[in-house]
């Protein structure tokens, strides 16, 4: 049904580079299988388009074709499984459908304390590897402060490890999500490979926890500063990171949230979000007009200091919204 699409199109936009709805039932992005042209950064030629009472993807760069079912599927399998159970309730999966029927027999995933990280997942810390190795490499160029390293671990074959069916191999980068209990309730990966098909992949173990990388090294009685991606808030202090769409943070018992979207005036969905927090009365971050980098990781690698600009450009009320509005007119 074209309103169900519509919300998980919504849900996953913030995820697809350069993401535009061009009209109702027609959005334009990069393509997230071969990346669009590597050279030129502003090529999309990925489309979700409406056809009949459903969407369907194109890329008119490499060709891949796929129902919206299944390109979610290939983007975030859980979010792909939510989706299949909403359109179960309402009559909309099974014979004669693009949507399969729900696998009711999945077991709930366990859930287990990280006493030995490495134990849980089986991998080398990045602070065990050689200073040469493309991982340890790419939180070097990222300028990732070092006490994170052992913190992250690398696989070299990321399907065989999380037990894909896909078939090709690429090397990623894990992430672990961890509660304030030092419980591993799920882990973001990033992959190395640039032509990759999808650069982030978000898995969580339990659905009742939140797609929030940072609970572990949180202080919820002080201001918690919520970005956008896990590497960006290793550069803020007591900060959490959404890992895909935004999430409801109330029931973490966090008080006083600033929300830190990434500097893109020109993104729709950001913009949607920030306006929903601004009308909360929540404080929020309008990044100034002489920044121009997207994200907090890139303003670090530019030579700002982030928390300094983060501290100065915090608003709330009346002055969010006018600084909201000066900020979509750069």
């Amino acid at each position: 049904m074209i309103y169900i699409d519509s919300k998980y199109i919504g849900m996953i936009s913030s995820r697809l580079d350069k993401f535009v709805k061009k009209k109702e039932g027609l959005y334009n992005f990069r393509c997230p299988y071969c990346g669009d042209s590597h050279k030129h950064k502003n090529k999309a030629r990925g489309y979700l388009y409406k056809n009949k009472n459903d969407h369907n993807f194109k890329c008119h760069n490499c060709g891949v074709t796929r129902s919206f079912t299944y390109f979610l599927k290939d983007l975030d399998e859980p979010l792909y499984k939510e989706y299949v159970l909403e359109r179960y309730k309402e009559g909309l999966t099974g014979k004669g459908t693009v949507a399969p029927s729900p696998d009711f027999k999945t077991p709930k995933p366990s859930f287990r304390r990280v006493k030995e990280p490495e134990q849980f997942f089986g991998l080398d810390k990045i602070s065990n590897l050689n200073t040469t190795h493309p991982a340890k490499q790419y939180l070097i160029n990222r300028q990732i402060p070092e006490k994170f390293f052992s913190k992250f671990y690398f696989v070299e074959d990321y399907n065989v490890w999380a037990k894909n069916k896909n078939e090709y191999k690429e090397s990623r980068i894990i992430l672990p999500l961890i509660d304030r209990n030092q419980n591993v309730f799920g882990y973001q990966a990033r992959a190395l490979d640039k032509n990759s098909k999808l650069r982030y992949i978000t898995t969580i173990l339990d659905s009742e926890y939140p797609k929030l990388f940072g609970l572990d090294r949180v202080n919820e009685n002080e201001t918690v500063y919520i970005t956008e991606g896990p590497f960006d808030s290793l550069f803020v202090r007591n900060s959490i990171a959404m890992c895909g769409a935004d999430v409801d943070i109330s029931q973490w018992g966090i008080s006083d949230p600033v929300w830190i979207y990434d500097n893109e005036p020109r993104n729709k969905q950001i913009c949607d979000r920030m306006e929903k927090v601004i009308d909360s009365g929540q404080k929020i971050v309008i990044w100034p007009s002489k920044i121009q980098e997207k994200d907090i990781n890139d303003m670090i690698i530019s030579g700002y200091t982030p928390q300094e600009i983060i501290s100065n450009n915090t608003f709330q009320g009346i002055q969010a919204k006018l600084k909201f509005i000066e900020w979509k007119k750069v």
